[in-house]
């Protein structure tokens, strides 16, 4: 019998442990949709050519840090007395009165905070109403139908971004008329190359949280129902990813405010000085409300944070 030396013998065990799992044959990660892909979006709804996605596992996404907003630093609530160092924040219910409850915003920064603040998947679709013949087909055979718009007013924020650009504004001056027109310009231009839109219609799909969770390239007449169930899945996928996210950052501290008027925003207290509280959203939004304008809900909670710091 051949006899080898041991260090043959060391170096055979090193380069065994080395090989990677999957190098022999086929595997898949546990927990994913078998013949789903990476995103479990079954083959007959998946696009030519689709982004390959965020992998899928049981129970929703696998928790990741978002990729656009930032979370706010660790801080615990603190309740003072005598003096409040930020009077100058915005009032709550001024930040909430401005954002646009059209059907579609023409903000990103306004229709990312009402993702955030709704806890719903936000839509951005690329269009050029003008000149692109499938862009007006899908407005034409889905975003404009009925049954779509009830559907995306209970399920989705929607951003449109047209490169037709118009500003019909009659108070503007001729040259601020211009440049306002370069402005949106450079803000559509901004758009597509942040979001690597790439020809007309593109539609991008967000996490409240800022994730890409689905981008749909083109239309063909005919497919609108084929596009819509991209949309349905790509909006159950969100949903599962931003109970992760907002359970993560409720152990933080964050929780759902609402005001008088039902409206709602996920926020953490950083501050309470004389009834008035100061509030930091996700995305690092600051702002100021009264306690007298906050729910019945939220005013006891107030009352019970005050019997626990001997406050009362």
């Amino acid at each position: 019998m051949r006899r080898f030396p041991p260090w043959f013998l060391l170096a055979a065990c090193a380069l065994a442990s080395c090989v990677k799992p999957g190098m022999g044959g086929k595997s898949e990660p546990a927990g994913t949709t078998r013949g789903s892909g990476g995103t479990g979006i079954p083959p007959q709804l998946r696009a030519k050519g689709a982004d390959p996605g965020i992998p899928v596992v049981a129970g929703g996404n696998a928790p990741r840090p978002p990729a656009v907003l930032d979370l706010t630093p660790e801080d615990e609530i603190v309740f003072t007395d005598p003096d409040n160092p930020e009077a100058k924040l915005p009032e709550l219910s001024t930040l909430l009165a401005a954002t646009k409850r059209g059907p579609w915003e023409e903000s990103e920064t306004l229709s990312k905070q009402r993702a955030a603040r709704e806890g719903k998947p936000l839509l951005i679709w690329f269009t050029d109403s003008a000149r692109s013949p499938m862009c007006k087909a899908l407005a034409q055979e889905l975003f404009s139908t009925p049954d779509f718009e009830k559907w995306a007013s209970e399920k989705l924020i929607r951003l449109r971004v047209d490169a037709q650009v118009r500003e019909n504004d009659p108070d503007l001056s001729l040259g601020e008329k211009e440049s306002r027109l370069v402005e949106i310009k450079n803000y559509v231009a901004r758009m597509k190359k942040t979001y690597k839109a790439l020809g007309y219609p593109t539609v991008i799909l967000l996490n409240p949280s800022g994730e890409v969770i689905g981008r749909y390239r083109g239309f063909k007449r005919g497919d609108a129902e084929y596009f819509w169930g991209q949309l349905k899945h790509g909006v159950d996928v969100s949903a599962n990813a931003y109970q992760i996210w907002r359970a993560d950052l409720e152990k933080k501290g964050y929780r759902e405010w609402q005001d008088r008027k039902d409206r709602k925003v996920f926020a953490k207290l950083t501050g309470y000085a004389n009834a008035t509280l100061t509030l930091i959203e996700p995305d690092g939004t600051r702002s100021q409300t009264q306690e007298k304008l906050l729910s019945d809900k939220d005013r006891a909670w107030i009352t019970e944070q005050k019997k626990l710091r001997n406050l009362q």
